[in-house]
């Protein structure tokens, strides 16, 4: 019967994947996170299904790589725009912070997380991730400052990348107004970088006759779909051995199933179920987690246990 332990095969690779190391050395880390009292009974440094997005634990299927590489190539080819959409909970934020990672010193980087303020309060956010101080508080203020250091960036041969997660809480106003930030260029180059990350309903939103020199402006894309049940698999497997587990515990084939059928491939829900399945095996004793865990966990996911 197959089975999902801590040595199954991961899915990452690429040139300039942010991958994360399965050493002793990395096992060793000290863990930040949540200590679940299932952790010493399995053998775990850390959490293997955490809902943060740790870029330590980024599973690089097929569609994450594409996602990473298509934001990456248009960061470093300077296309201006760069879309990223997903379902909740695909995996969009842990690729952004892996970006941020793998973009380095060449790169001055702004990501806001919180898209919902008015047109002045997120331009200086902007310039406060950008570690900036405006000297005034209007909007043509923040907006010199921030043209300054562009062209400061650009004469001393690094590029500034804005990256704003949740875009479609954007109202079409300050989506305008994202627009107008890419005017900020030379006779040669776009002197900012703009990633939109966020959930379908951007792709919607884009699509209104008065955000259509946005959308024009847009020419790197990408929608990150759901895992399948292989990639599930692996995912689970992943996590595992990157919280420090030696061979337990093993999700059987049925028990990947009735995850994926959940989850939907949606990392964010595989999470979720594995991390109660996890308790029920710590409850019972057992390091063989079957169907009967996942059902045991999804009715209490759902608040029918």
């Amino acid at each position: 019967m197959s089975t999902v332990g801590t040595r199954s095969e991961n899915s990452f690779g690429g040139d300039g994947a942010a991958a994360v190391p399965a050493t002793p050395a990395a096992r060793r880390a000290p863990a930040l996170s949540f200590h679940p009292v299932y952790n010493d009974f399995y053998g775990f440094l850390e959490s293997p299904f955490n809902l943060t997005p740790d870029p330590r634990f980024l599973f690089f299927s097929d569609k994450h790589r594409e996602a990473f590489h298509h934001v990456l190539f248009g960061i470093r080819e300077r296309k201006g725009f760069i879309q990223l959409t997903g379902e909740v909970g695909a995996g969009k934020t842990t690729v952004c912070r892996a970006l941020l990672a793998e973009l380095g010193e060449g790169y001055q980087t702004a990501l806001i997380l919180n898209p919902m303020v008015s047109g002045t309060q997120l331009l200086r956010s902007i310039l406060t991730e950008l570690g900036l101080e405006p000297p005034r508080t209007d909007r043509t203020a923040y907006l010199e400052v921030l043209n300054t250091f562009l062209l400061e960036q650009a004469e001393a041969g690094r590029d500034v990348v804005l990256l704003v997660d949740e875009a479609q809480d954007l109202t079409p106003e300050l989506l305008e107004q994202v627009r107008l930030l890419s005017n900020l260029e030379t006779d040669r180059r776009k002197l900012i970088q703009i990633v939109l990350i966020g959930q379908p309903e951007l792709r919607d939103k884009l699509n209104a006759r008065s955000l259509r020199q946005l959308r024009q402006r847009i020419t790197v894309r990408y929608h990150l779909k759901p895992l399948d049940l292989d990639e599930t698999e692996r995912y689970i497997s992943h996590r595992l051995l990157v919280a420090g587990a030696d061979g337990r515990p093993k999700f059987s084939r049925g028990a990947v199933r009735a995850v994926h059928r959940y989850a939907r491939g949606v990392p964010r829900l595989i999470n979720a179920v594995c991390d109660k399945a996890l308790l029920y095996g710590y409850v019972n004793a057992t390091y063989e987690l079957k169907s009967r865990a996942i059902r045991q966990a999804i009715r209490e996911l759902e608040g029918a246990a």
